[in-house]
């Protein structure tokens, strides 16, 4: 099969190999400039090679994770600015990992795409290398896949994969939970990288906003875009202090599933979390969100974050010291609720109802 003059034939069957290596040529200077004094290979070869100094460790574990950005990558491109959904990716990753007490190595990422667009592969992974950079990792390699007939023109898949290490003695895996513990809530800037299937359809379909318009009795006067785009946030910075502070017990990063499936993540059997509605102030673009698309609250809880991106589960006792050192990092850290005894899972104290009778949302 030979493509018109001048043209290969894979690129003649939508593959354009050369425009590919224009892209990926700048990719490798960005990926360069995060590299860490572990890594030992450049960008290019077939395997990344990485050497840890794990010196100051007596009994090093690693810790991988892989994850996406989902239907937010639909936002960017509506948007078109795909300058944040990497550091997005870098962040959601690390966190995954720092929740089991790690900290991060080094970072892998994919992009897939019907037609690979140099500039917006440059977009992409200049994303990630500021996400990297902000954590302290290298991105160490990755995967570029251009896929006609797979991929819809103008679609693209971002995938990342983080590895991290922890002192096997201080692993956070719940173990330490007990009953009286208190739940630290660490602020979300937004929707984070989950929830977007829906949050879309209420703005875009139901409520027929554009990503200029301002969110509907927002205080803050944000418009759609901007929310949708906050970036997912990070919690190494504030967190990494404390990974060895025997008061900290547990984290659980709120991802897709929200408060009800992810604190159970880090219970043990016999203890559940309750959790004590109106201790934090619910962003109002969730409240536009529930309204406008009449969500149930317990779904809401469950699809969205609700202004919660992190909670940590501390012992009554160190209460004091870790809240005084989340403040020194400025990090704001809101206590929303306690460990109690019962059945796995999240117990939601509604407080009392107009009848005077005390609900509860269970799960």
């Amino acid at each position: 099969m030979k493509g018109s003059e001048g043209e290969s034939a894979y690129a003649a069957a939508g593959v354009d190999i050369d425009a590919q290596e224009r892209g990926l040529r700048e990719v490798q200077e960005l990926a360069r400039s995060t590299f860490t004094s572990g890594v030992l290979s450049q960008i290019g070869g077939f395997g990344g090679l990485f050497r840890p100094d794990l010196s100051a460790l007596t009994e090093p574990v690693l810790v991988a994770s892989a994850d996406g950005v989902g239907t937010k990558l639909a936002v960017a491109r509506l948007a078109g600015d795909h300058s944040t959904v990497g550091r997005d990716l870098v962040n959601h990753c690390v966190n995954d990992i720092l929740v089991q007490g790690a900290t991060p190595l080094f970072f892998l990422d994919y992009v897939g795409a019907g037609v690979l667009d140099p500039a917006q592969l440059v977009e992409l992974v200049r994303g990630v290398v500021d996400g990297c950079r902000d954590n302290g990792c290298a991105l160490l390699g990755g995967e570029t896949a251009e896929m006609p007939g797979f991929y819809q023109r103008g679609d693209y898949e971002l995938v990342g994969f983080v590895v991290g290490v922890v002192e096997r003695a201080r692993i956070l895996d719940g173990s330490r939970v007990e009953r009286g513990d208190v739940l630290l809530a660490l602020p979300s800037a937004g929707l984070h990288t989950n929830g977007y299937s829906l949050a879309r359809k209420i703005l875009f379909e139901i409520l027929k906003l554009s990503l200029r318009d301002r969110i509907p009795g927002d205080p803050a006067k944000r418009r759609v875009g901007e929310w949708l785009l906050a970036p997912h946030l990070s919690y190494l910075r504030p967190l990494r202090p404390l990974l060895a502070h025997p008061g900290l017990h547990a984290l659980a990063h709120v991802t897709g599933g929200g408060l009800t499936d992810n604190l159970p993540r880090v219970l043990p059997a016999g203890l559940a979390a309750e959790i004590r509605f109106g201790s934090w102030e619910i962003p109002h673009p969730f409240r536009v969100l529930q309204d406008a698309g009449d969500v149930e609250l317990e779904e809401m809880f469950r699809v969205f974050n609700m202004g919660v991106g992190m909670v940590a589960v501390v012992g009554r006792e160190a209460l004091p010291e870790i809240s005084k050192a989340f403040a020194a990092a400025g990090q704001r850290a809101l206590p929303i609720g306690r460990i109690v005894e019962g059945e796995r899972g999240v117990i939601y104290d509604l407080g009392l109802t107009e009848g005077g009778e005390e609900t509860e949302l269970e799960r």
